[in-house]
């Protein structure tokens, strides 16, 4: 499948089963373990002739969604583990050791700031947080011990588009490492690996699940580096659920169609946001690609919009602490996924009280516009 099209990889990256029952859709193995005729059968699985032994190790939905992912992302191969943060630290892990030490862009996701500003000490990993936004900054910060460049090729939640290729090539240079957090934009819409990179993590929990009812995380990259990845979810057991891998890769099928609807839609509800006087600033991607720039738009209100009252106004539209699903949904950044960042910083980066962020769904863009625009009026000072 590697030679066929995007679109058509989407639907036919499952590896085919083998000819028993022939059912058309993959069948969910929903079981803790596999078994064998006999001790050498066993043994066959330790000689690598068996993929299955034990769920932890592998299972052929857990691998459906690894290995679907890395043929998206045009990557060696892949690994599913229970969330995003689960592989963010696999990944870590697989290339980091007691002593090293990472460079950090300042404006990721809170959960990520979190595992770096906090647990990675644990693992006497060092952690520096640098602006990418200007890369002498990130090369002055560049140590005999840096082993790591980590960033989003889409940040959150102020939308910055990462130059990836600037990143990348600096870190070639310098004999580093990167791993890039693709969630937001996806491998419809960017591929890290094409540029360089080691490895590309995933909250498939998000774009590649894409219906809110599922929480995973991909590793996509380099093949020493899954298989060491994968070593640190076997040994953690942090391996995902087949269930939650077959309903992953379910929605898998649809990134496509989903991408370029909710893209389009974004982009239409931030052109409106531009317009709109309770508004002081949109934040949307520009020339993230030819095919759209992200599903995602964040708006800072003006002092004259009462947040709590915006937030109560939105109607059918949904107060969730996630996004990228099919339903247009809001968030508050400072009181959810940037909680934990301490506010000194938050400030620093724009991540006021007047910022929201919005994920934008599938639904027809006039009700989208109409939804938040009716909000922002009703919030409005008199």
């Amino acid at each position: 499948m590697k030679e066929s099209h995007f679109n058509t990889r989407t639907v036919h990256f499952q590896k085919k089963e083998k000819a028993r029952n022939m059912s058309k859709a993959k069948p969910i193995y929903q079981t803790s373990a596999f078994v064998f005729t006999d001790l050498d059968d066993m043994e066959s699985f330790y000689e690598g002739e068996k993929e299955y032994l034990y769920t932890r190790y592998s299972n052929p939905n857990t691998d459906d969604l690894g290995k679907g992912v890395a043929l998206l992302e045009e990557a060696d191969d892949g690994v599913a583990a229970a969330s995003g943060m689960a592989v963010i630290l696999a990944g870590i892990l697989a290339i980091a050791k007691q002593g090293d030490h990472i460079i950090a862009s300042d404006d990721l996701y809170g959960g990520t700031y979190t595992l770096f500003a906090q647990e990675l000490a644990n693992f006497d990993i060092e952690v520096s947080f640098v602006s990418f936004k200007n890369l002498d900054d990130v090369k002055d910060a560049i140590t005999e011990k840096t082993v790591l460049l980590y960033t989003e090729s889409i940040t959150n939640p102020l939308l910055r588009v990462e130059q990836l290729a600037e990143v990348i090539q600096l870190a070639k240079a310098k004999k580093i490492k990167t791993i890039i957090d693709n969630t937001f934009a996806t491998p419809y819409l960017l591929q890290p690996i094409k540029l360089g990179a080691d490895l590309v993590v995933h909250s498939a929990t998000k774009y590649i699940g894409g219906h809110s009812d599922v929480t995973a995380g991909v590793l996509a990259g380099e093949q020493s580096l899954i298989d060491a990845a994968r070593a640190k979810i076997v040994t953690f057991g942090s391996n995902l659920t087949p269930f939650e891998a077959w309903l992953a890769c379910r929605g898998l099928k649809t990134l496509s169609i989903r991408m370029e609807r909710q893209s389009a839609n974004a982009a239409a509800l931030a052109a409106a946001m531009e317009e709109n006087e309770g508004v002081s600033r949109v934040y949307y991607p520009k020339d993230v690609s030819e095919k759209g720039n992200g599903a995602m738009v964040s708006i800072d209100l003006k002092q004259t919009v009462n947040v709590e009252t915006f937030f109560k106004s939105l109607g059918w539209v949904k107060i969730a602490p996630t996004l990228a699903g099919v339903e247009t949904t809001v968030s508050y950044p400072i009181r959810t996924s940037h909680r934990t960042i301490p506010e000194k910083l938050r400030q620093e980066l724009g991540i006021g009280e007047q910022l929201v962020r919005i994920s934008v769904g599938i639904e027809d863009e006039r009700d989208i516009i109409e939804a938040f625009q009716r909000a922002i009026t009703l919030a409005q000072s008199k």
